[in-house]
C-alpha cells in the first residue's frame, strides 16, 4: 500500500487504472440553500446567453446542482453511470467538481450532460443550464507552482491526479505540510488492517479552511471500511474503485491566517485484501521539517526483514536503501528530518531471512 495524498499507499512501480467511482459515503454538503432559492439567483438564459441577461450568481449552479443531488438521493457514481447509460461520458470527479463550484461545464459534450442531467435530477429543461456563469478563458496555461511540484514527484498521468480531476491544478495551494505521522498496522495475515495520520499543516495564505487527502491501495479488494477524523471534520469521503483511491477533503473548522498552523489527525480500517502488504510509501512535493512512519506488525505475521528507501518520483527505481530493526512491540519506524521532495518508504519481506 503507498498514500498518495499531500506527501502518499501503493505498489513500488504503481500505474493509473481507468475510473470506475463508488463512494463510500454521500459526500456531505453545508449550507446549501434551497433549490428554488438557487433557481431564482440565475439568469433565464444559459451561458453565452443574449446581451442584457442577467449574470447568475457564481455559486448559483453548484448550489442548485448539490440540493437537486440531494433531493434525489443519488451518488456521483450512480449519476456517471446514468450519463454513460446515455452515451456521454463524465466522471465522478468532475462531477464533483461542478457541484463544488471548481469548474463549471462549458464544451459541447458537457453542456449536453447538464441536459440530461436535469432529466436524470427530474428538474425541468434549462433549470440547471439556466444557471451557468459566462465562459472561461481558453487556452495553455501554465501549471501553477503546486502542481508543477507533484507533477515533478507523481509524474503525468498519475493515480493522484485522476482521482481529483479538475481539483488537481489547485491541489492544497493554501496550505503545506511541516510534520507528519503516519502509523500502518497490520493484521494476522500480514495485510493492510489500519492507516493513521497526524498532519501538522501551516497556511500559505490567508483563509485556509480545508485540505485533500488522496490514499491509494495496491488492492482492490483493500476497501476503506471505516473513516474518522479526531481532530478537523470530514467534508468528503469519496472511493474511486478503478483507481483504488480514497480522496479525504478534511475542514479545519475555520478559516486560518496566513502562516498559523492547524493539524489534522484521521484513521481509516480497510478490509482485508488477497495479499499481505509489502511496503507503505509516502510521496511530498515540497520540503517536510520531519515525517515519522511507524508499522505494526501482527505477532503471527512477522516480516523476516524491514528497510528504508527514498524515490525521487513514484514509480522509480528504490534508493538509499538500508535496512532498518524490529522491537519487542513488533514494530519498525523512520524518521526523517528535512525531507526532500519525492517519496518515502518502508519495505519489509515475510519470506526466509537472508
Amino acid at each position: 500500500m503507498s498514500s498518495r495524498m499531500e506527501a502518499g499507499v501503493g505498489p513500488p512501480d504503481a500505474e493509473g487504472a481507468p475510473s470506475a467511482t463508488r463512494p463510500t459515503r454521500p459526500t456531505r454538503t453545508t449550507n446549501a440553500r434551497d433549490l428554488r432559492t438557487a433557481l431564482k439567483a440565475g439568469a433565464p438564459g444559459d451561458a453565452g446567453a443574449p446581451e442584457g441577461t442577467p449574470t447568475p450568481a457564481p455559486d448559483a449552479f453548484p448550489t442548485a446542482l448539490r440540493e437537486a443531488l440531494g433531493r434525489r438521493g443519488l451518488s456521483l457514481e450512480r449519476v456517471s453511470e446514468r450519463l454513460r447509460a446515455r452515451g456521454i461520458g463524465v466522471s465522478q470527479a468532475t462531477l464533483s467538481s461542478w457541484q463544488r463550484g471548481r469548474s463549471q461545464p462549458e464544451r459541447a459534450r458537457s453542456l449536453r450532460a447538464v441536459e440530461v442531467l436535469e432529466e436524470i435530477l427530474e428538474l425541468p429543461g434549462g433549470a440547471l443550464r439556466s444557471l451557468l456563469g459566462p465562459r472561461r478563458p481558453r487556452g495553455r496555461v501554465a501549471p501553477a507552482r503546486g502542481e508543477s511540484a507533484a507533477l515533478q514527484v507523481l509524474g503525468k498521468d498519475s493515480v493522484v491526479e485522476k482521482a481529483l480531476g479538475e481539483r488537481f491544478r489547485h491541489f492544497n495551494q493554501e496550505t503545506g505540510s511541516l510534520l507528519i505521522h503516519d502509523v500502518v498496522t497490520l493484521g494476522e495475515r500480514g495485510t493492510l488492517g489500519n492507516l493513521t495520520t497526524t498532519n501538522v499543516l501551516r497556511a500559505s495564505r490567508a483563509g485556509a479552511d480545508r485540505a485533500l487527502f488522496v490514499l491509494s491501495f495496491d488492492d482492490e479488494q483493500a476497501e476503506p471500511l471505516d473513516i474518522r477524523v479526531t481532530s478537523g471534520r470530514l467534508g468528503e469521503a469519496t472511493y474511486l474503485k478503478g483507481l483504488k483511491s480514497l480522496v479525504l477533503e478534511i475542514h479545519f473548522g475555520r478559516e486560518l491566517a496566513k502562516l498559523e498552523t492547524t493539524v489534522v489527525s484521521y484513521a481509516v480500517d480497510v478490509s482485508p485484501s488477497r495479499e499481505p502488504a509489502t511496503h507503505y510509501e509516502r510521496w511530498s512535493r515540497a520540503n517536510l521539517h520531519e515525517y515519522l512512519q511507524q508499522v505494526f506488525f501482527h505477532p503471527d505475521a512477522l516480516p523476516s526483514g524491514c528497510r528504508r528507501y527514498f524515490r525521487d518520483q513514484v514509480g522509480s527505481p528504490p534508493r538509499g536503501q538500508r535496512r532498518i530493526s524490529m522491537n519487542d512491540s513488533h514494530s519498525t519506524h523512520v524518521l526523517v528530518s528535512r525531507c526532500k521532495p519525492g517519496v518515502h518508504g518502508v519495505a519489509w519481506d515475510f519470506g526466509t531471512p537472508e
